[in-house]
């Protein structure tokens, strides 16, 4: 009925008598009712200006802080063939243990006594290179007495050479000598000739100047073949001197040449001696990689090549350790949406799996069985999963981890925000809004270069 009437038909007709209508029409369920309703709105409007904390939810999984205390495995830097096991699945090692004992696949390395026979190969080579180094020694004698004995011959024959000058000079003044008797003899014969022409001397004084004059001849002949003698005693002592230079010249030569091939040689052995150390140091490491030995102390999880007998290639893993010393993080993964309200230094709440705890998303203060954690480490490129990683350290203003976490398990981690109303956050929900983009006091946007 659409009511237009001016006549109201539930003014004169009563409805009491009808079961329906005083169910319908009971006015003291209207009054309960809308008291529900009231409350109901100021209940729902106080709630609503009630703060609430922004958070970004994440899956992720229990890692170590470092690097180098996260499980991992072991591997031979040699192939090899598997001998035997000293330990057990679950056992626990200290640094330098040995693990397992392997055999040599590589027919180069089967002789049993190869460093010994290297060894000896080497000290052959290292007297060799005594010996040669004693030959150049004795070369470099050999030559300084062969220049010594250079230096005295040249003062020799130069000595002689010397003294062939001085003969021929001494000669050469003889000579002029005997020039000036053969003309005064000419002369004293010319004028007693002459005179004996005129009477004033006898023919005996004539033959007897004659005599003279002939003797003074064949003097100066004798003077001028000595001074040719001498001037050819010269010619043979500088001969002398060229032939004793060439000599111990090439004496010398041979010496030195003799020398740089045993220098030579000497190097030759040294590098050999080098190579011969390389390889000794090399075989006697790989004798000691024979032994797979612990890398540091921790537990023996699985034996990844366990046969007696298997032979594997160098860089095959071959059992996998835990260490047994570690400090416990938080390994998750958030949305690149998410990835710029998170800084480093900010407060996380994590829920371990394993460990119950009754969580209210918008008020961790009144959460129950989540650990605190703080952002130490946020990735700056993707991951193949599209989402970016987060590293997560126990929080020191917060309650201990539990002891028995171990490596490896889940976790959910809250990330805490801004405080906002809850009309606000179910304003952003709705409408598919990020949280609030802030920095809180003393958090890093980037990450610290070390």
């Amino acid at each position: 009925m659409l009511n237009i009437s001016h006549k109201k038909l539930n003014q004169k007709v009563s409805l009491d008598r009808f079961k329906s209508a005083q169910k319908v029409f009971h006015k003291r369920h209207y009054k309960h009712f809308n008291r529900f309703l009231f409350a109901f709105a100021v209940v729902g409007l106080i709630v609503l200006f009630l703060p609430w904390t922004q958070t970004i939810n994440s899956r992720g999984f229990l890692t170590t802080l470092t690097p180098g205390q996260r499980p991992q495995t072991i591997q031979s830097q040699i192939p090899g063939r598997i001998e035997e096991w000293f330990v057990r699945e679950g056992d626990y090692v200290e640094k330098g243990d040995t693990i397992l004992f392997i055999s040599e696949v590589k027919s180069e390395y089967f002789d049993p006594d190869l460093v010994e026979r290297t060894g000896q190969q080497l000290q052959s080579k290292n007297s060799s290179v005594i010996s040669y180094g004693d030959k150049v020694k004795a070369l470099d004698n050999q030559i300084s007495a062969l220049l010594t004995e250079r230096r005295l011959k040249l003062e020799q024959a130069r000595n002689k050479l010397l003294q062939a000058k001085l003969k021929a000079q001494s000669d050469s003044i003889e000579f002029e000598a005997a020039k000036t008797n053969i003309r005064i003899a000419e002369r004293q014969y010319e004028r007693t000739a002459q005179l004996e022409s005129e009477g004033l001397k006898a023919v005996t004084d004539v033959e007897e100047k004659r005599l003279k004059l002939q003797e003074t001849q064949a003097k100066l002949i004798s003077q001028e073949n000595k001074l040719l003698a001498a001037q050819n005693e010269i010619i043979n002592a500088e001969v002398e001197i060229n032939s004793v230079q060439a000599a111990y010249t090439d004496k010398i030569s041979k010496a030195e040449s003799d020398k740089f091939t045993a220098m030579s040689n000497q190097f030759d052995s040294e590098a050999q001696v080098s190579k011969l150390e390389n390889d000794y140091t090399n075989y006697q490491m790989r004798n000691a990689l024979r032994y797979i030995r612990a890398p540091q102390n921790g537990y023996v999880n699985t034996a990844l090549k366990a046969g007696i007998g298997e032979t594997f290639k160098e860089g095959t893993p071959l059992v996998g350790i835990m260490p047994a010393n570690y400090d416990l993080a938080v390994e998750t993964f958030v949305e690149p949406i998410d990835l710029p309200l998170l800084h480093l230094g900010e407060k996380v709440r994590i829920q371990f799996d394993g460990w119950p705890a009754i969580i209210f998303s918008g008020w961790p203060n009144v959460s129950y069985g989540t650990y605190g954690g703080e952002v130490v480490a946020i990735e700056t490129f993707i991951s193949t999963n599209g989402k970016y990683r987060i590293l997560l350290a126990p929080d020191k203003d917060d309650h201990p981890w539990p002891k028995a976490l171990r490596v490896g398990s889940g976790a959910n981690t809250i990330a805490l925000l801004e405080d906002v109303p809850i009309w606000y956050e179910l304003w952003r929900q709705l409408n598919g809004f990020p949280p609030n983009y802030y920095q809180p006091e003393g958090a890093q946007a980037k990450p610290v270069k070390q």
